[in-house]
């Protein structure tokens, strides 16, 4: 098929070809035929109304439509093949000329992927920064274990610890007003861990059951009530009781019932492979995005401004969608987040159209392909974490072709970077004075 292809300008192509009249004419009738059968003419029944008839009752221009439905799908696929257009938008019929009786001429735009001037990709000696290991994640997380399996005792010989957990009254005055919000009865408060004003939980400390006193404290220069920022204020507070946390003794016959461990040592394995395989994570996404940014920083590409538009409309849509679920008004966000939200945001959407075209432009170069088991594994991670049946998602999936491609991307930009780390010598670095260095 003949075709001619201009360029507009960027990544912007205009192509024009032909469709010879007698495949239009056979699309025309065939159109014809196909309204007549869902259109109400009277004095016919439904797909019986001569073409001449249905022409004048529905016009010539809507057949014209339909047929051209019928007629572009191939040609505009032969088109962008014959002229080897890697197209990254749907194809827009920009002109057409459609006389019965005549060849058919049809224009069209399409933008095209810009062209990724990659930088080296392989061979490199990277550095990765690591948070310092966490020494105290085991006992930690053995504690935590036992907490959740404490009970609480009354304390009744003593004055109230830091580590305690006290039950109070207490109203709030703030110059001299009731805070709205500001009065509980019976409130129970874990001093360890409070998240009331700064300085609040550190003033229960050392008072006895039905002590009253005040609490004097000042709110936060960034406290979300603009009446109370900043502002000095008096609790007034009766201490009803103190309670301390009593954990259990850690043996083997607690941890049977309390677990589906049999022993000690079988929960101190499974704590000590949860705290590695965590570890472990850590390592591989900061190896990730630090090779990634490498290769990034050493690529060029050159981004059309209507990618850019269309992205940060994408991106300012899912922002709407996930402050509207969270219940935040859109415009008040908006403001708070000052002058330079829109900047911000197109520099967002710019990163996101970059890191899309290399990992593209490397899947291509390193022949990536996205197989059968890479989705039926994704589908099975998928439908564990949301708790449902893989059959169950397949099904979704299926109804909605935007979800296929979605997940097609992901198991690309997942072995994309997996190829990455594996091309590549990382070298990890804690994050402290005395470095300590780990290869890969």
């Amino acid at each position: 098929m003949d075709s001619k292809l201009t360029h507009l300008k960027d990544n912007l192509f205009s192509i024009t070809f032909t469709i010879p009249e007698k495949e239009a004419t056979s699309a025309y009738n065939s159109a014809a035929s196909k309204i007549s059968q869902y259109v109400n003419i009277d004095g016919f029944r439904k797909g019986k109304a001569p073409r001449a008839v249905v022409e004048r009752h529905v016009g010539i221009d809507r057949i014209k439509q339909e047929a051209l439905e019928m007629l572009l799908p191939k040609y505009l696929g032969q088109a962008i093949l014959d002229n080897k257009l890697d197209v990254i938008t749907q194809p827009a019929v920009t002109d057409f000329s459609f006389e019965t009786g005549k060849d058919v001429q049809v224009t069209f735009q399409v933008e095209t992927r810009p062209e990724v001037k990659l930088g080296a990709y392989k061979d490199l000696n990277v550095e990765v920064t690591i948070p310092a290991e966490d020494k105290s994640a085991f006992d930690n997380a053995l504690n935590g274990f036992l907490t959740q399996h404490s009970s609480m005792e009354l304390v009744l010989d003593r004055p109230s610890n830091e580590t305690d957990i006290v039950v109070f009254d207490f109203e709030g005055k703030c110059n001299g007003e009731l805070i709205q919000g500001g009065s509980a009865k019976g409130y129970t408060l874990d001093l360890a861990h409070s998240n009331f004003i700064p300085g609040f939980a550190e003033q229960l400390v050392g008072h006895n059951i039905k002590d009253e006193f005040d609490i004097n404290v000042t709110f936060p220069e960034e406290y979300h009530d603009e009446k109370l920022k900043g502002q000095p204020a008096v609790f007034s507070i009766k201490l009803n009781e103190i309670k301390h946390r009593v954990l259990p003794e850690l043996t083997d016959e607690f941890v049977a019932k309390s677990s589906k461990f049999k022993t000690v040592e079988e929960l101190k394995a499974d704590i000590k492979s949860y705290l590695d395989s965590q570890w472990e994570n850590v390592k591989k996404v900061n190896a990730e995005n630090t090779v990634f940014k490498s290769v990034s920083d050493s690529s060029t590409v050159e981004i059309p401004q209507s990618m850019i538009d269309r992205e940060i409309a994408s991106l300012r849509t899912e922002y709407q969608q996930r402050l509207s679920y969270q219940g935040i008004d859109w415009n008040q966000f908006v403001q708070s987040q000052g002058d330079d939200f829109e900047k911000n945001l197109s520099n967002d959407a710019i990163t996101r159209i970059k890191n899309s075209l290399i990992i593209d432009k490397i899947s291509r170069e390193a022949d990536i392909k996205v197989e059968q088991a890479d989705f039926q594994l994704k589908i099975s991670q998928m439908a564990s974490a949301y708790g449902v049946q893989p059959q169950e998602l397949v099904k979704q999936f299926n109804q909605n072709p935007d979800f296929i491609s979605s997940i097609s991307q992901q198991i690309v930009n997942d072995k994309v970077r997996d190829y990455l780390i594996e091309n590549n010598k990382i070298v990890y670095v804690e994050e402290k004075s005395n470095k300590k260095t780990v290869e890969a």
